[in-house]
This record gives C-alpha cells, sequence and structure tokens, in this order.
C-alpha cells in the first residue's frame, strides 16, 4: 500500500508543532516528534530539510491557519482584535510558539513581512476614508491593535484578577477581552 505523504507530513507538522510550543527550537527533539507522528525520523529531513526548516513549517502553517480563521477589516479593527483574542484562547500553544520565534528565529519571513504590509495598507485607505483616526502611523495602528490582542497571553497567567476569578475563567476572559475590543475601538476611532 502506497504511502500518504500528504497525511504523514501533517502528523510531523501537529507533532513538530506541540514539541516546539513546550521546548522550543533548542530544546525540541526530533526523535520525539518523529515518534508522535508515528513517522519514520528520515522523513522529516526528506520533507522538511532540517530542524530549523521544520521549525519555519510550523510558524508558517500556524501563520497561515491564523489568516484563514481570523479575517482582517481595517475599517473594523476592533472586531479584528475580537477575532484574534479568540484565536488564541482557542489555541493555547500559538503564543508559546510565536515567543520562540522571537528568541529563536527572529526576524520576520517575507510572508510575515507581505502580510503585515497589506494589514498597513488596508489601515492606511481606512484612515484616508475617515474609518480611522488618522492620527498614528498606520504600522503603528496595526502593532498597537496586535499588542492588545496578546497582551493578556503575556501577563495574565501571573495575575490574580482583583474579583478572585481564575484568570482563565469564563467570566474573565469575557471581561478581558471586552477590555481589548474597546481598547482598540477608542485608540482606532476617527476623530469626532
Amino acid at each position: 500500500m502506497p504511502r500518504d505523504s500528504t497525511a504523514t507530513k501533517a502528523r510531523l507538522l501537529d507533532a513538530a508543532a506541540a514539541e516546539f510550543a513546550a521546548y522550543g527550537l533548542a530544546g525540541a527533539r526530533v526523535d520525539r516528534i518523529a515518534e508522535a507522528a508515528n513517522a519514520n525520523k528520515r522523513l522529516i529531513y526528506v520533507y522538511f530539510g532540517n530542524k530549523e526548516q521544520l521549525f519555519d513549517a510550523v510558524i508558517e502553517r500556524v501563520l497561515a491557519v491564523g489568516a484563514e480563521t481570523v479575517s482582517f477589516d481595517a475599517g473594523d479593527l476592533a472586531g479584528f482584535a475580537g477575532q484574534v483574542f479568540d484565536d488564541l484562547v482557542a489555541h493555547p500553544d500559538l503564543m508559546r510558539l510565536l515567543f520562540w520565534k522571537r528568541l529563536e528565529r527572529p526576524g520576520a519571513t517575507d510572508e510575515e513581512v507581505a502580510t503585515y504590509r497589506a494589514k498597513t495598507a488596508g489601515v492606511a485607505t481606512a484612515q484616508q476614508q475617515g474609518r480611522v483616526d488618522p492620527a498614528l502611523d498606520p504600522a503603528d495602528v496595526v502593532a498597537l491593535v496586535l499588542a492588545l490582542t496578546q497582551a493578556w497571553f503575556t501577563v495574565a497567567e501571573d495575575m490574580t484578577p482583583t474579583d478572585g476569578s481564575h484568570a482563565r475563567s469564563t467570566k474573565r476572559l469575557a471581561q478581558h477581552r471586552a477590555a481589548v475590543v474597546e481598547a482598540v475601538r477608542r485608540i482606532t476611532a476617527p476623530p469626532g
């Protein structure tokens, strides 16, 4: 029976995403990835090259899935922020992967640069149309929106909410999501 390389690649990427999220690039082990994927270790090198290229493929895949899941509308940046927040809640390993990427593979890929430029251009157009406050540079607007959506995931685990609830309770997640959406609405709302 012929092998299904597409299925094997998908299993390797899934296993690699979990391994890299847990251990980062330096701590990840190809043997563990192959075992978790129920695949021959050699196939990692055949399909992806080396561990660094596998990591890059995981990041590329995660960002592509995120782009498909979360639609960007420069005229509704608050709605976009809410969608990103929901996606991060649904995929808790995503922030860990992005942290590892920033630490161990700094610098943006060509695809990340192109995506960022497209978002920035969209914001510039929305500013010209009067849908977004033109006081800030479009690149700063995009950076601030993304930072606000990710902020809770960088500090919340170590902080006890003032109401005594658990940091990841449904109530607290809803409160923080509302705060993120409102903050983005305020910084992007057109004057008047």
